[in-house]
């Protein structure tokens, strides 16, 4: 460590990648240093996915009310209190700030509450103040992208759906990925009359297509109006609402217009140009496989680079940056298998590939898929099915993608994550004895494949 520079490292962003990599770099050893400019914890705890999961959670009450009936209960109507819930989340969200400020405190690490941009490779300006460190890390996340149409100003984000002082009873939803399907699902099972409008071909682009195909009829039978080729020309204010124009002629009246069609790497405005710290397409932070920049001594980590947009991921890249940089520990990030869900009603869970990617990759593969109606639906008359759906490579008979919608997907899926990065076969899925009775157990008693997908030969030697 130099006693020539304030810090060891310098790190623009505390959020979860940023907040990873100081912690460990101070017990390590290195003198650190943080900035942010809003609250500690990033896109993930402070506008993401804590406080949404929080409203999933509370948006699947509904259907527990009318499902406890078939199971002897009887409870009166219902009442829904959208300020109580955002001012419980917002506890929830104070709380876990002030952890997050702690930990980083007690790790040794130095927080100042400011916005830093780069004046030079080891110089970062901090509102008026200037500190210096040897190595900078820049893990300053993503931030949502809106389209220039006209009447975009009246459109909210993710952002501030969280900090609405009323509820909506009429939503309109722009955006197929898996942001778009929460919160249709959220705004849906608080009781608002939901629209979501894709301009693709079906929802969840880059998702199995079986799986997308499967959760888009689970929506529209939960009573979300799922529209696909669907392009909004303008928006315009109506009273208290908006009134949005379709490509078409097509015109809808709603409380609120919600885009949730992308997130940019929030990279603009940090002096990278300036310095010469090359960005891609979309302001990426291009990065190595160590997370170096083109500058040697900067480094960039999560969102901000565009690679695999996850929290665990952002955490993961962190702690290896640390261990290599500071506790001479060469570890890399491996980004195959990971497993990942989408939070919608019912949730949507994967790893490893897709069937479209597995053929493309594999030729011919195998495919085991079961669809049914769970146990705990026969008594309350809910209709809610659940998929689950195995891709298995014939020639090793190993697992390669698992997919699942249905309840508690994520967390099912999240087992079944490490015996496919450890690469397990079919042949031991079904060596495995069931928990009888779950959902989970379909994973290893399908015994007969459903089908074969691809060409008859495999494009691998």
């Amino acid at each position: 460590m130099s006693d020539k520079y304030d810090y060891d490292l310098f790190v623009i962003g505390a959020g979860s990648g940023g907040v990873r990599a100081s912690r460990m770099a101070a017990t390590y050893g290195a003198r650190v240093g943080i900035c942010e400019e809003y609250r500690v914890g990033g896109t993930c705890v402070v506008r993401g996915c804590i406080p949404k999961k929080l409203l999933v959670y509370a948006a699947h009450f509904a259907e527990d009310f009318e499902d406890a009936a078939g199971f002897g209960w009887t409870c009166g109507a219902p009442v829904f209190d959208w300020p109580a819930l955002i001012a419980a989340k917002d506890r929830e969200i104070d709380r876990l700030n002030g952890i997050y400020i702690r930990n980083l405190k007690a790790a040794g690490v130095e927080l100042i509450e400011a916005r830093g941009t780069l004046l030079d490779a080891h110089t970062i300006d901090l509102g008026g103040r200037r500190v210096s460190a040897d190595t900078i890390l820049i893990a300053t996340g993503g931030w949502p992208s809106l389209p220039h149409i006209p009447g975009i100003e009246h459109a909210i984000t993710s952002n501030e759906a969280f900090h609405l002082p009323h509820f909506p009873r009429r939503v309109v939803i722009v955006g197929g990925g898996y942001i778009a399907v929460e919160f249709a699902g959220i705004f849906n099972g608080l009781g608002a009359e939901v629209i979501q409008l894709y301009r693709g071909e079906q929802i969840l682009r880059g998702f199995d297509r079986g799986a997308r195909d499967f959760l888009a009829d689970e929506m529209r039978a939960k009573g979300v109006d799922v529209r696909i080729d669907a392009h909004v020309e303008a928006i315009d204010k109506k009273g208290e609402g908006v009134m949005v124009t379709l490509a078409g002629g097509d015109r809808i009246e709603a409380d609120i217009i919600m885009y949730a069609t992308g997130r940019r790497p929030n990279s603009s405005g940090l002096g990278l140009e300036d310095i010469g710290v090359a960005t891609g397409p979309g302001g990426a932070i291009v990065v190595d496989a160590q997370s170096r920049t083109s500058i040697d001594n900067i480094y960039a980590v999560g969102d901000v680079t565009d690679r695999v947009n996850l929290t665990p991921v952002a955490i993961r890249e962190g702690a290896a940056f640390a261990a290599r940089c500071f506790n001479k520990a060469p570890q890399t990030v491996d980004y195959a298998d990971i497993p990942s869900a989408v939070f919608s009603q019912p949730p949507l869970a994967t790893v490893g590939l897709t069937e479209e990617q597995a053929v493309a990759e594999y030729g011919r593969v195998d495919i085991y898929e079961s669809r049914f109606k769970p146990l705990k639906n026969t008594l309350s008359g809910n209709s809610e099915k659940t998929l689950m759906k195995l891709i298995v490579e014939p020639k090793s008979d190993r697992v390669i993608g698992v997919h699942m919608v249905g309840a508690e997907a994520a967390e099912i899926i999240q087992g079944v994550a490490i015996a496919i990065k450890g690469g397990a076969t079919r042949a031991q899925f079904e060596a495995t004895v069931a928990i009888h009775p779950t959902a989970a157990e379909e994973f290893v008693t399908m015994g007969k494949k459903s089908r074969s997908a691809g060409p008859l030969a495999a494009p691998r030697a």
